[in-house]
This record gives C-alpha cells, sequence and structure tokens, in this order.
C-alpha cells in the first residue's frame, strides 16, 4: 500500500485542489477505512461557497465532507469488534466520553467533539482513507451497499428530528425543505407511524421526489401562499408537528403560522447568517413546543437496520454520483443546481 493518498483539500474558498497527504496513522483503538463514497453536505456547500457558517469562518485550508462510508483496511491492536474487510459506515463525530453530555448519552452536545469538516476543525472526508475509532465504525449487513453506508450520516439527522419531535403514529406533519434532510425526514416519519405528512419547497422535482417518496400532499411555495395552502390541507388546524430542515429565513418565520395549536416546531436547518425571526405570540399564545436538532446521538444502529429491513429507501434520495477527479464539478453542480440535485455523492474509488 502507498505511504500516501489523495486528498481534495480547499486552500481558496470555491476551489478544491488534489493533493497528496500521508495516509493517517492508525491508532490501537482505531480502524483504518478506504473510503468507497462520501456524501456532499448543505454545510459542506456552505463553507465552499461562502466560507463561514453563521459566526465560524474558514481561515486555514480544510477538508471537506463528513458522510464516509467505506472498507476497514486494518486495524488497531485492540480493536476486536472490526477486522479487515469489514464494510462500514461512519459516524463522524468522535467525543470526548468524559463530560456530563457524554456521560449522560447526550454526546452529540459534547462540547469537545472532533467533528470532520465542522470548524475549528479542518480533517475531512474528501480522501483515500480516514483512520477513525473502532466504535464509532458500524458494520454493514451484506444488503446494505457502502454507499447507503455514506448516507446514514444524513439519515441520522433526519431520524433523529423524527424522534426529538415525539410524534405519534396517526400524526400530522409538514416539513420545509424537500432536499435531503426533509426527505430523510419524511422518510423515518413514515417509518414511525406518521403517514399524513405535507412537504413544501420551491423546486418542483424536488416535490416530486417528495410525492415518489411517499409524502400525502405537496405545496410548491413559489406558486403562492404556503402557509395558506397547509391551512387548506389541514382543514384550517395546522399540523401536529411542523419540521424545518431548509435553513432558510423565511420558512422558519411560517413554522409558527402552520403549527397545530398545541404542536411542536423542530428547527433543524441552519441559515447562512445564524439568525431568523419567529412568531413568538403565536408560539406563546398557542402553547407551541420549539425544539432543536443538533446532529444526532445513538442512531446508527437504528438507522442501519431500517434500512437493512427495507423500511426506509436510503438509495432513492441520490440524484448524482460524481467520481473523486471531478469533485469540484459535483460542488458547482450541488450548489447551483438545486432545482436538479436532491443529494449527491462522491465516490473515491
Amino acid at each position: 500500500m502507498s505511504e500516501t493518498m489523495k486528498v481534495a483539500i480547499m486552500n481558496t474558498i470555491g476551489k478544491l485542489e488534489f493533493e497528496q497527504k500521508p495516509i493517517p496513522q492508525l491508532k490501537d483503538d482505531d480502524v483504518l477505512i478506504r473510503l468507497d463514497y462520501v456524501g456532499i453536505c448543505g454545510s459542506d456547500m456552505h463553507l465552499f461557497e461562502n466560507g463561514y457558517i453563521g459566526e465560524k469562518h474558514v481561515t486555514e485550508p480544510i477538508v471537506l465532507g463528513h458522510e464516509p462510508g467505506g472498507v476497514v483496511e486494518a486495524v488497531g491492536k485492540n480493536v476486536k469488534s472490526l477486522k479487515p474487510g469489514d464494510r462500514v459506515a461512519v459516524e463522524p463525530g468522535i467525543p470526548c466520553y468524559t463530560c456530563d453530555y457524554c456521560k449522560a448519552g447526550r454526546y452529540n452536545l459534547c462540547p469537545r467533539v472532533y467533528f470532520y469538516a465542522s470548524l475549528p476543525v479542518v480533517e475531512g472526508c474528501f480522501a483515500e482513507y480516514i483512520s477513525h475509532p473502532a466504535n464509532l465504525c458500524f458494520k454493514l449487513p451484506d444488503n446494505v451497499s457502502t454507499l447507503e453506508g455514506a448516507l446514514m450520516e444524513p439519515l441520522a439527522v433526519g431520524m433523529h428530528a423524527a424522534l426529538q419531535s415525539g410524534a405519534q403514529v396517526g400524526a400530522s406533519a409538514v416539513i420545509l425543505g424537500a432536499g435531503a434532510i426533509g426527505l430523510l425526514t419524511m422518510l423515518s416519519l413514515k417509518s414511525m407511524g406518521v403517514h399524513n405528512i405535507t412537504v413544501v419547497d420551491l423546486v418542483q422535482n424536488r416535490l416530486e421526489k417528495a410525492k415518489q417518496l411517499g409524502c400525502t400532499h405537496t405545496v410548491n411555495a413559489s406558486e403562492g401562499n404556503a402557509i395558506d395552502a397547509v391551512m387548506s390541507i389541514t382543514d384550517g388546524e395546522g399540523a401536529d408537528y411542523v419540521f424545518e430542515t431548509a435553513g432558510s429565513e423565511v420558512t422558519i418565520l411560517q413554522t409558527a403560522k402552520m403549527v397545530k395549536r398545541g404542536g411542536t416546531i423542530v428547527l433543524v436547518g441552519y441559515t447562512s447568517s445564524g439568525k431568523a425571526q419567529i412568531h413568538v405570540n403565536n408560539i406563546i399564545d398557542n402553547e407551541i413546543t420549539v425544539k432543536t436538532v443538533f446532529r444526532y446521538r445513538n442512531i446508527y444502529p437504528k438507522a442501519i437496520e431500517a434500512v437493512s429491513k427495507g423500511i426506509i429507501p436510503l438509495k432513492e434520495i441520490v440524484s448524482d454520483i460524481f467520481e473523486f477527479d471531478r469533485i469540484q464539478e459535483a460542488m458547482e453542480k450541488s450548489i447551483q443546481h438545486k432545482d436538479k440535485v436532491t443529494k449527491c455523492v462522491i465516490r473515491i474509488r
């Protein structure tokens, strides 16, 4: 095996360049993974296009990507759970395991988490290899591909959003945004017995994908007042649960006008500025619960099982697969052609 690997690095905002870097050193509790696929996330696009998310700015070269799936190449001397040749999904955040949040099982809130391509961390997964703690690498069943392994990360976000909401069987839901996270939130809700789901977006092809995946209603917000449309669909009551996954200031403001009295709003998407307005009086007057989602915790085994059993058709969200050499084109297409792209994935090898 070569001692170096190909890495796509962003030295300049909006431009990815290939460099040769040393293959990561294998620690005793880690596994070395030869990556097959890495998904392009909305946060990758934000950093690539703007160089910042909220108050976090790119100030040095960064390797993007945190949605990896691949094959174990080698294992550290303490690793018993995996062996070379195992295909794995990788949970990309490494918590400290010692803080109060970690001890309580809420390790996604760990203030010292090391999460790929999430500032200030500049190490990412758009590379041929990563070395990662074995306990955060999950062996894939024979009927789950490494492409689906890479998609477990965004599925974990959607599944965590659905679980955070507390949604009950037979409830109604509105999902604002039909990108990958919105679609995966929808599929997660469906797996939990929530089938009355309205999806709202500005882009018709994304709404067609939502229909294909089984939502009840779609609303094209470019064609009229989305709040009126949702209220008409829900007989003037609003939905039990409203999920904001677009990261849009407009849709965040709409949430309180779409949710039923006593219902729940779940905020999932980041805005570029880090700020948004919301109808506080509506929330107070109607005793609305507002919940938020930060990544996920203790989800990967559930997500893998749901995909393996055919409950969640994960591959269906992928619209584009680009070879590693075309990663610049893939990133630009993901940003500039949201009318055509639902989820773009890079095939590393």
